[in-house]
């Protein structure tokens, strides 16, 4: 290595490069200072030093943010690499620990957690007893941003009509269904399938507006040409049956999530008879042959068919 060469990579620290990433995908100082739970000014100085050490700006700074300059484009694009290559590093580093031992961080949406993750993590946790998981339930978009920005290890979501960002890896993990769920003697209870235009004639409890199962609503209601009653938003799948319950309106749910709930109100569902019923949900990483050793042994461990597990 040159001394010139030597001299830069000197000036240049890992924290800097980590805080740029996030100053740069935040779009702002203070919001990128909030994340890293670090002083707004320190940040701002951090970033000021590193401008000096590459000799160019890096970003225009005005009143509502940040936006980036040329030479910021192309440093991000190598921080990014730089960041992404030290993960490799730890990755393959930790194969070599005395047995397996460490965490790994898991976001996964509603869906996910209700209907399959209890005994796929609950069979994973016998065998490798040692080894910690921080599960988060988020809404499918928030998944994949969180796994983008590393925020993640693995992620668990619906991937459907091109939200998974090309440059994620996914693996696909379970599929459900959407059904009707309504009172038991409701007018479409006798129905052996129901498509949706038929359910927008009835008011609607559904899920916080960004779930994949309102965007799949708005989306088939949008080609129905129709409006939404949506009266009530829920966080929980178990709050929307109490509401649907107590004649509140009708719903949208996974199959299997449901069948895992009937003891929850009088209801009974119906097959909704649209093809956006039939759902994949993804298993999702940056890269899964870079992720740490804990990391690869869940996320095969989850992508693995199993003789007997639901589907």
């Amino acid at each position: 290595m040159k001394n010139t060469e030597r001299s830069f990579a000197r000036r240049i620290d890992l924290t800097s490069l980590q805080l740029f990433v996030a100053v740069c995908e935040l779009g702002s100082i203070g919001r990128a200072a909030e994340r890293e739970f670090i002083a707004a000014s320190a940040v701002s100085k951090r970033l000021s030093d590193l401008e000096t050490a590459v000799g160019s700006a890096l970003l225009y700074r005005h009143s509502r943010g940040v936006a980036l300059t040329p030479a910021g484009e192309s440093l991000l694009h190598h921080a990014r690499t730089v960041l992404f290559g030290l993960e490799r590093m730890q990755g393959e580093l930790s194969e070599y620990a005395d047995g397996v031992r460490g965490h790994v961080r898991v976001h996964a949406n509603i869906s996910a957690i209700v209907q399959f993750l209890p005994e796929d993590l609950g069979a994973f946790s016998r065998e490798h007893a040692q080894v910690k998981i921080d599960l988060q339930e988020h809404l499918s978009t928030d998944v994949l941003h969180a796994v983008r920005e590393g925020a993640a290890d693995l992620g668990l979501c619906h991937t459907g009509d091109g939200t998974e960002p090309q440059e994620l890896q996914s693996r696909p993990y379970r599929s459900d269904r959407l059904v009707l769920v309504v009172p038991s003697g409701h007018a479409l209870a006798a129905a052996p399938a129901v498509r949706f235009e038929d359910v927008l004639d009835w008011d609607i409890v559904g899920l916080q507006a960004n779930s994949s199962i309102s965007l799949a609503m708005r989306r088939g209601a949008a080609r129905a040409g129709r409006p939404l009653r949506q009266r009530i938003q829920v966080t929980g799948l178990d709050a929307m049956c109490r509401m649907i319950d107590n004649g509140l309106g009708i719903g949208l749910l996974p199959d299997r999530a449901f069948a895992l709930m009937r003891g929850v109100g009088n209801l009974q569902s119906v097959a909704l008879d649209e093809p956006w019923a039939e759902r994949s949900l993804k298993l999702v990483a940056r890269d899964f042959g870079s992720l740490p050793v804990t990391a690869r042994l869940l996320a095969d461990h989850l992508a693995r068919p199993v003789q007997g597990r639901p589907s």
